[in-house]
């Protein structure tokens, strides 16, 4: 599985792409950021981060792309950008029909470290280790769109069990929902093809005898 990590941002958004299975041996396929000027309008930044992921997603034509879910944060002003960016990168792999995944940095921290409260530095130091990295991608950005990458990977085989599972229980309720309806309409069939009964004919009348002693 090749995946493409999108780290988004609209200064900087964090590129990487990493290879492999759960279980066995990561290996990074590129890493890097796409960056914008700071006084340029909203509007052209967003322009030169779609055509940054665009040329990322032409030269390694991943077969998922990973961003990172845009949380609440007190600067609205931060927020605003990082979903523009983010948008703008599942705009990208929507376009060639790639899937998207959503991971929340305390997965994505947890997934590569074991804890989901770890900080950027024992973010890079854990995605230099489990890639076998000289030393750990810069900026920081970079380093978490690598781990990005790595969370999907190791996460992807439980999230489709998961979906399998949930599908399944979906069919399950929907076949239990058709045999109940099904249930249902015979009676009511039965009962509207059935003819109404016959009322009872009245028992003839008994005819009494008069008796001479009646007559008198």
């Amino acid at each position: 599985m090749r995946v493409l990590g999108v780290d988004p941002g609209l200064t900087r958004c964090g590129i990487g792409v990493v290879e492999g299975t759960a279980g066995r041996p990561l290996r990074m396929g590129g890493v890097g950021v796409v960056r914008t000027p700071a006084d340029a309008e909203v509007p052209d930044r967003l322009v030169l981060v779609e055509r940054g992921i665009e040329e990322w997603l032409e030269e390694h034509r991943p077969d998922v792309v990973a961003v990172e879910r845009v949380f609440s944060q007190h600067n609205v002003r931060t927020v605003m950008g990082t979903a523009q960016a983010s948008a703008v990168a599942m705009l990208c792999a929507a376009r060639r029909g790639l899937p998207v995944a959503l991971h929340t940095p305390s997965e994505v921290k947890a997934a590569v470290t074991g804890t989901g409260r770890a900080d950027k530095a024992q973010v890079g130091a854990m995605v230099t280790r489990l890639l076998r990295l000289d030393a750990p991608p810069r900026p920081a950005d970079a380093a978490d769109a690598l781990a990005l990458a790595i969370c999907h990977i190791w996460r992807a085989p439980a999230q489709d069990r998961l979906q399998q599972a949930r599908l399944q229980q979906a069919r399950h309720q929907q076949l239990h929902r058709r045999q109940t309806r099904a249930a249902r309409a015979v009676p009511e069939a039965t009962a509207r093809a059935e003819p109404d009964p016959a009322p009872a004919s009245a028992p003839p009348a008994r005819r009494t005898q008069r008796t001479p002693e009646d007559s008198r």
